[in-house]
């Protein structure tokens, strides 16, 4: 049957029902999941996946923005993060797909919009990999200093491409931030074997992150300044943003910090009573991260000047030198770090392969992202790719591109998500599934979120917005070239 335009773009895949929903004759009995994830392990992915990423880096790119006031920032992303933290809790359950987001967007607002959440996802873990990376090289770079009085030459540990406040994009050949890449490859062949984490090892890497996070508040509090905090907004300077606009905008950096909740949803299949333990486990993890992040942020502004942050490497081990006047709280917490958010990238770099995975099984994209790896039982091609694109964005761009980058691909995915809540519920007005709903209808909390999203958007740069239009153009384009002739759905 021909299908108009209109219908291609808005053709959607079939909503199966939640696992436990399903009979056994209707269940393939080699295919089935096993519910064995309890609240805690559950809670604990989600607390996981979110920690180590951005609570070590951001502070550098965020209180030059908004100042002390940063704390603000932390608080307004927190509770954009916690609205969409909702939607994704009732989605979960409803949608219990690989794909998280992206299969979201595929069973009710359509195959276009679908694949543009996709183009969104792919921004959110590809250059959130890069940025992790580069981060992780400040801090294995102190930990050399602090350890063995050595450290990486500068041509080795800086990029090519730099973002410079005078200058704007600077660039400096034979610089090459070598660490991250080396980090890259590591990580790749880690996943090209098939390494996999269960949930209990995860659960005590995150009860090793909370310990180093901890010993920074307790110490960073010694030292703690009340005047530090004095002017608390930033003052117009001719160069940062001022008042709320400065707030405004380090929010969407920090954004950048609360990623990972939605791996929570990811979950739903595995996890006993989902109805339950899904959204309470979407809600501790968010409340446990932003708990933390507001410590974190309060202790390490009252520990020093806002104007010391600006450029710093490696910044919250740094407090922990300066407050103390010893190597060793800096030694500790940079270990902390480099072993933290080496966990991170690795995970994030899989989430991409996975998330290309489930694209590709739906025709949209090349069926090479889909091989997999008869051994090893891993998509090697997959691997190999998106280790070569995370590995050279981390090994030549700096980091300041890449914060805002992957907020604005998260705020965009998260306005979908918020989106499909409501187109849900419509489609299942006549059968209605129990289980978890958001609060006060399907309207007013999306559309909360999807506001609050907006909100952020508007901090974001210029310059943030034009690469973001340039990447949603090459999307466009791939799916109406290539995704919507060979999509499984356009054969059916």
């Amino acid at each position: 049957m021909n299908q108009t335009l209109v219908q291609k773009l808005t053709r959607t895949k079939p909503v199966a029902p939640p696992v436990e929903h399903v009979s056994a004759d209707q269940a393939p009995a080699g295919n089935r999941l096993h519910r064995s994830m309890g609240l805690f392990p559950l809670t604990m992915i989600g607390v996981g996946a979110t920690i180590g990423t951005g609570i070590f880096f951001t502070m550098v790119e965020a209180v030059p923005k908004a100042g002390p006031s940063v704390v603000l920032s932390f608080l307004i992303a927190a509770i954009t993060a916690g609205l969409t933290a909702l939607c994704y809790a009732e989605l979960s359950f409803r949608i219990p797909a690989s794909g998280s987001s992206y299969s979201f967007a595929y069973a009710t607002v359509g195959e276009f919009l679908a694949f543009i959440m996709a183009a969104c996802l792919l921004l959110e873990y590809g250059l959130a990999a890069s940025a992790t990376a580069i981060g992780w090289s400040d801090y294995l770079n102190n930990f050399l200093n602090n350890a063995f009085g050595w450290h990486i030459p500068e041509m080795l540990r800086s990029p090519m491409i730099v973002a410079t406040a005078s200058h704007g994009i600077e660039l400096r050949p034979g610089h090459i931030n070598l660490p991250p890449i080396l980090l890259v490859i590591l990580c790749c062949g880690l996943l090209i074997r098939g390494t996999k984490e269960s949930a209990t090892t995860n659960a005590i890497m995150v009860l090793i992150k909370l310990a180093i996070l901890v010993f920074f508040i307790v110490i960073a509090f010694s030292g703690f300044d009340i005047n530090n905090f004095h002017p608390f907004f930033s003052p117009d300077n001719g160069v940062h943003y001022t008042g709320m606009a400065g707030v405004t905008a380090a929010a969407a950096t920090v954004f950048f910090s609360f990623i990972g909740l939605d791996t929570v949803a990811t979950a739903g299949e595995e996890v006993r009573n989902p109805t339950r333990n899904v959204p309470i486990g979407i809600l501790s993890a968010l409340a446990i991260v932003t708990v933390f992040y507001m410590l974190v942020a309060f202790a390490a502004m009252g520990a020093q000047p806002a104007s010391m942050f600006a450029g710093q490497e490696a910044g919250l081990a740094v407090i922990l030198q300066n407050v103390t006047g010893q190597k060793w709280p800096a030694l500790v917490l940079a270990a902390g770090a480099v072993i933290s958010v080496f966990s991170v990238t690795l995970v994030t770099i899989y989430g991409q392969t996975r998330i290309l995975y489930a694209i590709s099984k739906d025709g949209l994209i090349s069926r090479t992202f889909q091989k997999v790896n008869p051994r090893t039982a891993s998509p090697v091609q997959n691997t190999l790719i998106v280790s070569l694109v995370v590995g050279l964005v981390a090994g030549f761009v700096d980091a300041t591109f890449l914060w805002d980058m992957v907020s604005m691909g998260t705020l965009t995915a998260f306005i979908v998500v918020s989106l499909a809540v409501p187109v849900l519920r419509y489609k299942q007005r006549a059968n209605p599934t129990a289980g978890f709903r958001v609060p006060f209808g399907p309207y007013l909390v999306p559309g909360l979120s999807i506001s609050a999203c907006l909100y952020l958007m508007f901090g974001l740069s210029l310059t943030t917005y034009t690469i973001f239009a340039i990447w949603m153009s090459a999307a466009v384009i791939t799916y109406f070239l290539y995704g919507m002739r060979n999509s499984k759905l356009n054969k059916a």
